[in-house]
């Protein structure tokens, strides 16, 4: 066993395929090059000590007594993987995690999901486990479900684990795979912030959630994957619910298209996929804001830009564009200054390109 780790683990973004994880459906995502990193040591005593080089902040807590706490919730994420573990029948001893992250908070790009990934990392080099890698993105979302209290899907964690340079990820969520596609060369990635931040712990997640839950047990399937459009035709839906069914069924042929076109590197057909999935989050799902909108439409306007939508679970937080690689200095420019003009509101720019997923960096 090892008695000091560094883990790192990216944040994602996810680039076709809104809400779809949890209605265990299809999402194209990838890892980015920003990230948590964990330097982890093991401690003689029978306590979780973890401070965060981020926040200044720094928490104790006895490893037989792992509560979620009120005042320092950033830690419940840390905490919550090691409780999961913990229930899962893995021997634990005591531990001190020190937590630095360059992802920009509130931005939609999961540092929530990177902190889990990087600290079950760290935990399962220092305390030698037997965790395949599947396993492990799974025990961090049990943790993010039952312990912080957020019901997301395995997206983000998935992302974070399975990231691959230069690569998309197709993750099928019901069948619990993964497949890569290659990123086109002459493309790249390009995520602006709105600078209205995102928060996933106010009720819209988990309403949006229960919506779909509730939309598919009226259309008789289990999960809005199995069902198509003919059948939401003749289902007995509120308008609301019907939206979310729409967007979810929606989105999943979307993703499919996208690989398709990805591979036939039809890269303008990929973009107006990402462009319909942005309109119909708007219309359908309700979880853009005014000035996720404008930063769309303003990409919609630019040249060298193939697409453009929110991505993640929106509500503020990003948008991700694919633009034409050589030009995406200029697009910045163009979109940031008319952002600022039209909103009075200030927009962060990541040009990123798919990375490789959670590792051990020392």
């Amino acid at each position: 066993m090892a008695t000091t780790v560094t883990t790192f683990a990216p944040g994602r973004v996810e680039i076709l395929g809104n809400h779809t994880d949890y209605n265990l459906g299809f999402v194209l995502s990838a890892a980015i090059h920003l990230g948590v990193t964990i330097e982890a040591s093991r401690l003689s005593t029978n306590m979780l000590e973890i401070s965060s080089k981020t926040n200044r902040r720094s928490i104790s807590i006895e490893l037989s007594n792992l509560q979620p706490l009120a005042e320092d919730a950033w830690a419940n994420y840390p905490i919550g993987v090691i409780k999961v573990l913990s229930n899962a029948g893995f021997h634990l001893g005591g531990m001190r995690l020190s937590v630095s992250s360059d992802l920009p908070l509130g931005a939609g790009l999961s540092s929530s999901a990177a902190l889990e990934v990087a600290t079950a990392m760290a935990v399962k080099t220092l305390f030698d486990l037997e965790i395949e890698k599947m396993q492990l993105a799974q025990l961090c979302q049990k943790a993010e479900n039952e312990f912080v209290g957020v019901q997301s899907g395995l997206l983000d964690q998935a992302s974070s684990v399975f990231g691959k340079n230069r690569k998309l990820i197709l993750l099928d969520f019901l069948k619990i795979t993964v497949e890569t596609v290659s990123l086109p060369v002459n493309a790249s990635l390009l995520l602006l912030n709105s600078g209205v931040p995102h928060e996933l712990t106010g009720g819209e997640y988990n309403e949006r959630r229960n919506q779909c839950m509730r939309a598919a047990k009226s259309m008789g399937v289990t999960s809005l994957r199995e069902a198509n459009l003919a059948q939401l035709e003749g289902a007995h839906l509120d308008d609301v619910t019907r939206r979310r069914a729409t967007h979810i069924i929606g989105e999943n042929e979307r993703v499919l298209r996208g690989v398709q076109a990805l591979r036939s590197n039809q890269l303008e057909a990929f973009g107006d996929l990402m462009f319909a999935s942005h309109a119909s989050s708007r219309v359908n799902f309700e979880n853009s804001t005014s000035y996720l909108d404008t930063l769309v439409d303003l990409a919609r306007q630019t040249p060298g830009v193939f697409g453009s939508r929110l991505t993640g679970g929106g509500f503020g937080g990003s948008t991700v564009s694919l633009v034409e690689r050589e030009r995406a200095d200029e697009i910045v420019q163009t979109i940031s200054s008319a952002y600022h003009r039209m909103t009075g509101a200030t927009c962060s720019p990541t040009q990123t390109e798919p990375s490789e997923g959670a590792r051990i960096i020392a």
